[in-house]
């Protein structure tokens, strides 16, 4: 049965659990902004190596506990522990070493329109790795871009690609330093339907050729149910819903019901 609540609390972890001990997990997070309450208990494990896609509506919390996943928040109440490691207690040098278990790809890739694509991946090597020689440095990123299918593009601009290849690009930026884990918020938003199976298959990818966790927040069924290990509902700044794809289609609460019917509506020849 789909782990779900419906009200009181949250479940942090699947009903059907993977095999893989949990590399982040969220613990009783909350968070308030002024009056307005965001995030009310949130209780979310991440296994190693797999991908959870983190569905619901807008201004339902996703991007809020996305940046407390990262440290870039801190939560009024909770903790978020890396590999063991509670971010909520950890500053400076401390605080960077576990951020830099992290990638992140952001909505609009975020590249630097002045910079080439070799340029723009090359960027974190150049400000977090120094040793590195211009070979060693071409190497990692020639290998990157190889990866994800973007051999030859390493000369383009950002104004020349399409917005797959940017995709692909802040994704090869994102992973070059090796991460394990990888953010992706909202990466199919303003994409056509082929551009969006391409960044679907750019994340799986991913997670197949580099071996990372995968956190994908988004509010695109389709994509999430064709790359998701794990799908989580956050409605109302809880989990109300947790577990393998298949499970949470048959979830009968009532905010993933209509969440899951009004995009059905707006997609009928859906099939992914």
């Amino acid at each position: 049965m789909v782990s779900e609540v419906h009200g009181r609390g949250n479940l942090a972890a699947p009903s059907s659990p993977g095999p893989a001990e949990p590399i982040i997990r969220a613990e009783n997070l909350h968070k308030r902004f002024g009056d307005h309450c965001v995030l009310r208990g949130v209780n979310l494990a991440f296994p190693r190596g797999t991908t959870t896609v983190i569905l619901g509506g807008s201004g339902g919390g996703k991007s809020v506990f996305m940046k407390h996943l990262i440290g870039l928040l801190r939560p009024d109440q909770g903790a978020v522990l890396v590999e063991g490691l509670d971010l909520t207690t950890l500053r400076g040098a401390a605080l960077d070493r576990v951020r830099a278990k992290f990638g992140m790809v952001f909505q609009g890739a975020a590249l630097f329109d002045s910079m080439n694509v070799f340029d723009n991946v090359a960027f974190p090597l150049r400000e977090h790795r120094r040793g590195l020689s211009a070979a060693q440095i071409e190497r990692i990123v020639a290998d990157k871009l190889a990866i994800l299918g973007l051999e030859g593009s390493e000369s383009k601009f950002p104004a020349d690609l399409s917005g797959g290849m940017r995709k692909r690009v802040g994704l090869a930026r994102a992973v070059v330093l090796d991460p394990q884990i990888v953010l992706y918020d909202e990466p199919t938003t303003g994409l056509d339907p082929i551009m969006t199976a391409q960044v679907d298959e750019m994340i799986s990818t991913a997670a197949a050729r580099l071996g990372v966790t995968s956190v994908v927040i988004s509010h695109d069924v389709a994509s999430a149910f064709a790359i998701a290990d794990y799908v989580a509902f956050l409605h109302d700044g809880q989990i109300v819903a947790h577990d393998r794809p298949e499970a949470v289609r048959a979830c009968e609460h009532p905010f993933v019901r209509r969440f899951l019917d009004v995009r059905r509506l707006e997609n009928p020849c859906e099939t992914r």
